[in-house]
């Protein structure tokens, strides 16, 4: 299961903890005379970025800020192990072939072995076909397991997150600003 908030990247923590603030003060800072500068127009873009969030979870995974903060909503649910397989895997993909094998086998002890520490929930069919798959280790070893952690984010973890209080403050600051 999930190690806690220590297994978050320091970064990133202190990233999800300065969101609110973030868009909060840029809410504050907003121009809404009408006159927007170039910096204003970043800004405003940057204010909305979280009402985007919730039109789809691709757009929450395509942003930093919505990773940030989506991890850290699943540190505090205690499923963090799922985004962090699903991270791995992006990293994994674009591997060098000759580091193939040694970060397959890691990312396989981690989160797929049976008694890996921080195991995903996936089925036993995809637990098989990626036990075989690292016999012989290709980019796409986890890619249907990432599949169906990506689904398991979207259909159960994501609408948890868009239901969340944090996330729910964030809109309101944004569409009232």
């Amino acid at each position: 299961m999930c190690r806690g908030l220590e297994s978050l990247p320091i970064t990133c923590l202190e990233r999800a903890k300065e969101l609110r603030a973030l868009f909060g003060s840029l809410l504050q800072r907003s121009d809404h005379t009408g006159q927007h500068k170039k910096s204003d127009k970043l800004r405003l873009h940057e204010v909305n970025e979280p009402l985007k969030w919730k039109e789809s979870f691709d757009n929450l995974m395509s942003s930093q800020n919505g990773l940030c903060l989506f991890r850290a909503f699943l540190v505090s649910e205690y499923s963090e192990e799922n985004i962090a397989f699903y991270l791995a895997c992006e990293d994994y993909r674009t591997s060098k072939p000759s580091q193939l094998a040694t970060k397959a086998k890691k990312i396989y002890e981690e989160f797929i072995d049976s008694d890996a520490p921080r195991e995903v929930n996936i089925d036993h069919a995809t637990k098989e076909l990626t036990k075989e798959n690292m016999k012989r280790p290709k980019q796409s070893c986890f890619d249907q397991a990432q599949d169906r952690i990506y689904t398991l984010m979207e259909k159960d973890c994501y609408p948890r997150f868009l239901r969340s209080s944090v996330y729910l403050e964030l809109t309101r600051k944004t569409k009232t600003g």
